[in-house]
């Protein structure tokens, strides 16, 4: 495992520590997603550079590849045309792009090893991005969801719920002393209905035996 492959697992590692912790888990996903994307970016980049580099050397190869080829077979047109001299120096050219073949061989061989690991870490990227960004979109619904019910208690707290109640106590209490009110006005109207009565029919009274004083005094007053 690459230095860098091994970075990007400390990363998502501390990610998922941060997560647990979080109280807005899609603002710290969110920063991981545009890192991810530079780290992408980078990689892509680096990748093409790469890409680049192992053409050219496989066209060193090729090209050194070719030559070989073709001094070997002027050594041996040359030899079978009794030159020698021309066969060596053909020879000695041949042995001069085997050895080119090796030395850029091996940079090539080289350069195809990292070519693959950095397509590898590059579709490792993607395939993070990809997965983290389907847990931003779980977690933007569970704080939405969170959201909602914050709203939903904050509205039940002030308008409903736990109040009715004691709204309608609060009713039935004041209707409770407005009828003890009315009923109280009505009693003392009745009271005072019943005091005019009997004040009536004492007064009557008490002018009956006035007037039947008034006419015994008139009788006695006729036989003197």
């Amino acid at each position: 495992m690459s230095v860098f492959r091994r970075m990007r697992d400390i990363t998502v590692a501390t990610l998922n520590e941060r997560l647990e912790q979080s109280q807005d888990p899609v603002k710290l996903i969110d920063q991981f997603l545009m890192a991810t994307r530079d780290d992408i970016t980078e990689v892509e980049k680096l990748f093409q550079q790469v890409a680049s580099h192992t053409k050219q050397l496989k066209q060193q190869v090729d090209q050194a590849t070719t030559m070989r080829d073709k001094r070997e077979d002027q050594a041996l047109m040359a030899l079978r045309a009794g030159e020698d001299d021309l066969a060596k120096l053909a020879l000695q050219e041949k042995i001069i792009y085997e050895e080119k073949i090796e030395q850029y061989g091996e940079l090539f061989e080289d350069s195809r090893i990292s070519l693959r690991e950095l397509e590898n870490q590059m579709n490792d990227l993607k395939l993070e991005y990809q997965s983290v960004y389907s847990k931003r979109q779980y977690y933007t619904a569970r704080m939405e969801n969170l959201r909602i019910q914050q709203r939903m208690n904050q509205r039940m707290g002030e308008f409903g719920g736990k109040d009715v109640p004691k709204m309608f106590n609060r009713l039935e209490d004041n209707l409770t002393d407005w009828e003890l009110e009315a009923r109280s006005l009505r009693e003392l109207r009745q009271a005072g209905q019943q005091f005019l009565d009997q004040a009536s029919v004492s007064v009557s009274t008490i002018l009956e035996q006035e007037m039947a004083k008034l006419k015994q005094k008139l009788k006695n007053s006729g036989k003197e």
